[in-house]
């Protein structure tokens, strides 16, 4: 339904709030005024019970005017009326528009130029006339423009000019009637049929008029009425020039034109009516503004054919938006949803824990022989290993202990050739031995013989902390001889090959271990490790216990919880949309690592992507065109959240990255349904990566037997330290599901560097204590 309002109204959108500001035309109603003017018609027509409406549209005349016109003339970016009252709207850019966000494309805004003049600008034009009629009116003070234009006033004005001039001995013979004293007896319409083009058919009108307010005119008081008549409505039509003028340069100007063409819309019983109005308003605009070819195109009911369109066009657009929320809505979690998240990894753990059932639940809490956090007394030269990619570090790590502990490190990039990764197991151990020999060299340590932490990021079967045997490679990787082998046992050949230097202790170390054991270097009390990068993971001290696959139930060991492949059993295919099955199906591991999927950095642009072009498949986004680079795996990259996601970033800025994947054709409501999509994918993966830490630190919580726990979390990560809201909703999320526990966050600077290193001294320590 379309609710076309001739009245001022502060509207927040389209299909919702409307605020009447104040009356107008004789509306006085009580209790109206300050309300919003949708509600009230909802609940009365709802109060009567036999129909119902889904959106109200609010429309002003004026833009139902323009609206009507623009669909016949595409050039149509003005609405005027000069009817009973007056105002104007026109096509503004965006970015003149402080009070909304967003600087893309045009908006209609609703002059409401009857108010001109309230603030004292029209002083100067005002006349005694004007001054006694907005004296007599229902609003004194308001709409002094539209008194001085619109057809509730004119004939008002002409009237008092004849009152004044037979009061004054110059019309009527000095004599008044009670009719011509009356407020209101002069209609607007008499003035239309006084200027007639004949004069004769005027004079005979004129006669009519003024014998209808008892008085008997002689024809020099007709010729004179008609004059008075012919310089109200004239002053009218060029005080409607000049501000159609001011409009008509804004466009101009926005457009940065030499010569505008527009078309305006124009509706109202005056502009239509009167014989010499729009003539003489046009003259006028053509001298105030040559440099504009202006069109005025008559609107057939802009109050209604209009307002129906706009309400069309508002339909269309809820419709859309439905749909696009029905979409989002799969991609948002509930509270409760959240909760059973939480419950499937408890329950899954325990499994990985059990050695029973450890080999079919889907998280392998795998054992990382880590027995302790560093306690601050580790001291010596380390080396680090960190192994992930074609390019790898070594490092030497110096952990010096005392009242002032530190950690002091260099290190050296080297990088794998093709062939190596894809050779041999001894080619690719060679060319590792070869670079910790040439790093040595490089620090003056040749010939040495140091401990070494092994950040081996490939995933490997631990049954003690200088262990690993490759399960599989992965990354690209695919040296022979390797599978199934100890990787620590092959790099220890290669090395003893080389006979240059000697690791006397080497320990296979987790990334995610790492990160633990830095944070927990500074903060004692730090015995959970978490990584929301490309990946996802989380480690945790757990009671020896309950580790039922290592021997021995005293102390402690830390478990490297594996949950990126928590749902691999289908423990999460009820929270998992279409968009999630076409990534995992798409990927290199169809099937597996499900929950790191919904999380990690190297999956959440995909499903944006994905969604993006659902929504341009069904023409809810960049008007249904779809772009060839959108159709690229990949090219949504999980940098581009954060960035669109930044309190900072301006909808021109996220334009600029939708522009890079070749979508030249968005608009500022692209943009923001671009940001929309963007944040209910991350604030999805930040509360499923909040519940898995939930259910951690519980655990931990349940296994110490206490009310409260406090405990710090070291996290690192791109995704954690990089998007502007994860880290918070998170954060907000573990503690609305595991109140009992008060959790800090401590972030991590090289885990799978200083980490490593720092694994392998505390290692080294608890052998110095046992020899001891």
């Amino acid at each position: 339904m379309a609710l076309s309002l001739v009245l001022q109204c502060d509207m927040t959108l389209l299909d919702q709030k409307s605020i009447l500001l104040s009356w107008t035309k004789a509306f006085k109603s009580s209790g109206v005024e300050g309300r919003d003017v949708v509600s009230l018609l909802r609940k009365a027509i709802r109060k009567r019970g036999d129909f119902d409406i889904d959106i109200v549209a609010v429309v002003n005349d004026t833009v139902g005017t323009m609206m009507t016109c623009g669909y016949d003339d595409q050039n149509c970016e003005i609405g005027l009326i000069v009817g009973t009252g007056t105002n104007a709207c026109y096509m503004e850019q965006m970015r003149n528009l402080d009070m909304l966000e967003g600087d893309e494309g045009r908006m209609c805004v609703n002059t409401e130029w009857g108010a001109f003049g309230d603030d004292g600008a029209l002083e100067d034009l005002r006349t005694d006339i004007d001054r006694e009629i907005d004296a007599g009116s229902l609003s004194p003070g308001k709409q002094l423009f539209e008194k001085m234009i619109s057809g509730m006033y004119l004939g008002e004005i002409v009237r008092l000019i004849l009152v004044k001039m037979a009061r004054e001995q110059l019309l009527f013979q000095g004599k008044t009637t009670s009719e011509l004293l009356t407020n209101g007896h002069f209609s607007t319409s008499y003035i239309y049929g006084i200027e007639n083009d004949k004069d004769e058919e005027g004079i005979v009108n004129a006669e009519k008029a003024l014998c209808s307010l008892g008085l008997d005119p002689s024809l020099e008081d007709c010729i004179a009425t008609r004059r008075v008549c012919q310089i109200v409505s004239t002053r009218g039509a060029h005080l409607c020039a000049t501000t159609l003028a001011a409009v008509l340069r804004q466009i101009r100007d926005n457009k940065a034109a030499e010569k505008l063409r527009s078309t305006i819309g124009v509706d109202g019983s005056v502009y239509k009516n009167h014989p010499e109005f729009s003539r003489r308003l046009n003259k006028m605009l053509r001298r105030l503004v040559p440099d504009c070819d202006v069109r005025f195109m008559l609107s057939q009911d802009g109050s209604g054919k209009g307002a129906a369109m706009v309400t069309a066009v508002a339909f269309r657009l809820a419709s859309q938006n439905a749909e696009r929320q029905r979409v989002l809505d799969t991609l948002r979690l509930s509270r409760e949803q959240l909760l059973e998240v939480k419950k499937r990894m408890s329950e899954e753990m325990a499994r990985g824990l059990s050695k029973q059932a450890h080999d079919q639940s889907s998280i392998k809490m795998l054992p990382t022989y880590v027995r302790s956090t560093p306690d601050g007394t580790e001291h010596g030269d380390f080396l680090a290993l960190d192994l992930g990619g074609s390019s790898f570090r070594v490092l030497l790590v110096r952990v010096r202990s005392g009242k002032k502990p530190s950690v002091d490190m260099h290190h050296k990039i080297y990088s794998i050739p093709q062939e190596t990764m894809q050779g041999t197991g001894d080619e690719l151990f060679s060319h590792i031995g070869y670079c910790i020999a040439d790093f040595l060299e490089y620090m003056g340590l040749r010939g040495a013989s140091l401990p070494l932490g092994f950040t081996f990021s490939f995933p490997c079967h631990q049954t003690k902390l200088d262990e690993g045997i490759l399960l599989k490679w992965t990354k690209g990787f695919k040296a022979s001889g390797c599978e199934g082998q100890d990787v620590v046992r092959l790099l220890k050949e290669a090395i003893r090959r080389k006979q240059d230097f000697d690791l006397n202790f080497v320990a296979v170390v987790n990334d995610t271990v790492g990160t633990m054991m830095t944070c927990s270097y500074e903060d004692p009390s730090c015995e959970v490790g978490l990584i929301v990068g490309t990946g996802t993971n989380a480690c945790y001290m757990e009671e020896m216990h309950n580790v039922e696959l290592v021997e021995g139930n005293d102390g402690r060991m830390c478990i490297n919880v594996e949950w990126g492949a928590f749902g691999d059993n289908g423990e999460l295919d009820d929270f998992c949309t279409h968009f999630d099955r076409t990534v995992d199906e798409c990927s290199n591991n169809p099937g597996r690592q499900r929950y790191e999927k919904m999380i990690s950095g190297m999956y959440l642009g995909e499903i944006v992507r994905n969604v993006l072009l659902e929504f341009t498949a069904k023409g809810l986004l960049f008007r249904g065109k779809m772009s060839e680079r959108l159709k690229t795996r990949g090219i949504f990259e999980t940098k581009f959240l954060a960035q669109i996601e930044s309190d900072r970033l301006a909808m021109r800025q996220v334009r600029s990255i939708l522009q890079h994947l070749g979508l030249t054709g968005s608009t500022c409501d692209d943009s923001v349904l671009v940001k929309e999509v963007c944040s209910v994918v991350a604030c999805r993966a930040a509360q499923l990566c909040g519940a898995g830490l939930a259910t951690v630190v519980d655990k931990i919580r349940q296994n110490r037997n206490l009310n409260q726990l406090s405990i710090t979390v070291g996290v690192d990560g791109t995704l954690y330290k990089t998007h502007p809201h994860f880290s918070r909703i998170m954060q907000e999320t573990l503690q609305d599901l595991a109140p009992q526990c008060q959790v800090t966050f401590h972030k991590s600077e090289d885990g799978s560097g200083k980490g490593a290193a720092l694994i392998t001294a505390v290692a080294c320590r608890m052998k110095n204590e046992e020899h001891h």
